[in-house]
């Protein structure tokens, strides 16, 4: 069986095909540029071989067919035809209480628009995408695999806000969590490496979107996101944590309504916003090597929030065998690993920093004198969405 599974962004498409047979990745690629005014970069790898073109992308259907296109190209595709991809598996966000893994139709399509505004970087344009391929490609199946729906395992005391008990069954204002695929790829890597299916382990999924999560057994107890991905520790340039009262301040002082200032913590904020350089932690840390204390601050601020989650996990899990750094940041960031584990040696952490300073893939960095595990681990979202969808399609028939 051959899985397609995407990553879409409101210009962007990703993807990368499995099968299933073996859980091989047969190929991968990116356009981007998706409905704008300028050529889009067509990539795809596909044995090795690499190809690129450039041309005009309309919508996410036109991208969709560009990629199977490459893939059933005679002379440097991998599959016979169209028909040989059994279905698409989206690494989808929200759709309140339709969480789970779920075969895409119109309730779920409404609810997750319905929803946008917990969402509104990711509903809108997998609602949008969703649509346009049903009606181009209405022979292939679409599954959503709800980043949510990892988490449903919390106990309610780490789900429920002090809030009036109405909005939690009226409104479902709840701790929900994201970044399910990737913490659920951790904590299945994780009890092979360490040979433990019943290891405390603590995610640490740091990227342009960052959260961690605490699990035992590979089972989520508790995660730093909560009703939306604009919580938590800060994003790339989403806020995180952040006193909702003082948006009526910023109100009278600014002048600014309410939908410009939560846009502003949205999309001007987090490390971005701290830094004034960038929403990308490479060009932070430049920056702030070469003396600039915004972007200093910035990387103070990101990391200080992590060890605060940290230790609130340790809390909740009774300890732990294993601390993991994942995503873009997680595995490259030497600075931010050791600004974010500094003077943890009470809770028995203590990072080695010369294997902080070298490492690369999947390795561990805690020093011998350690008595938690520090690790970097490449996740690998992807091959869980293509085993979520096959479950979906097994259970469908």
């Amino acid at each position: 069986m051959y899985v397609l599974v995407a990553n879409l962004g409101s210009t962007s498409f990703k993807y990368r095909l499995f099968d299933m047979s073996n859980e091989q990745q047969l190929a991968r690629g990116g356009i981007d540029r998706i409905g704008e005014d300028a050529d889009s970069n067509c990539a795809v790898e596909i044995g090795g071989q690499k190809i690129e073109n450039q041309q005009r992308i309309p919508d996410h259907a036109a991208a969709v067919q560009m990629c199977l296109d490459q893939l059933t190209d005679s002379n440097t595709g991998c599959l016979q035809s169209v028909e040989d991809v059994r279905a698409i598996g989206f690494k989808a966000v929200f759709a309140g209480k339709l969480s789970g893994i779920r075969v895409v139709d119109a309730t779920l399509l409404d609810t997750m628009e319905a929803l946008a505004d917990v969402a509104p970087a990711h509903n809108p344009p997998y609602a949008r995408a969703m649509r346009q391929l049903q009606k181009a490609f209405p022979q292939i199946p679409l599954v959503a695999a709800l980043e949510t729906a990892f988490h449903e395992t919390i106990p309610v005391e780490y789900r429920t806000y002090s809030v009036p008990y109405e909005w939690v069954e009226k409104y479902e204002i709840r701790r929900w969590g994201f970044h399910g695929a990737s913490h659920r790829f951790i904590g299945t890597r994780m009890a092979q490496l360490m040979q433990n299916d019943s290891a405390k382990v603590i995610s640490c999924h740091l990227g342009g979107s960052s959260s961690l999560c605490g699990m035992i057994g590979g089972v989520s107890q508790s995660t730093s996101m909560g009703m939306t991905p604009q919580s938590g520790v800060p994003q790339n340039n989403r806020v995180g944590d952040f006193d909702p009262f003082a948006l009526r301040l910023l109100k009278r002082l600014s002048g600014k309504d309410y939908d410009t200032l939560l846009d502003e913590l949205s999309s001007k904020s987090g490390l971005l916003g701290m830094s004034g350089v960038s929403n990308d932690a490479r060009d932070i840390e430049e920056a702030a090597a070469g003396g600039n204390q915004q972007a200093q601050l910035a990387l103070k601020v990101y990391a200080a929030d992590i060890k605060k989650y940290i230790g609130q996990l340790l809390a909740t899990l009774n300890g732990a065998d294993a601390i993991v750094f994942t995503g873009g940041i997680g595995e490259n960031s030497q600075v931010v690993r050791e600004l974010a584990l500094s003077n943890l040696d009470y809770a028995g952490i203590v990072l080695d920093k010369e294997k902080n300073q070298s490492v690369k893939g999947e390795a561990t960095l805690h020093a011998d004198s350690s008595k938690v595990q520090i690790w970097t681990v490449p996740t690998n979202e992807e091959i869980v969405v293509a085993r979520q969808t096959v479950e979906a399609l097994s259970k469908k028939g």
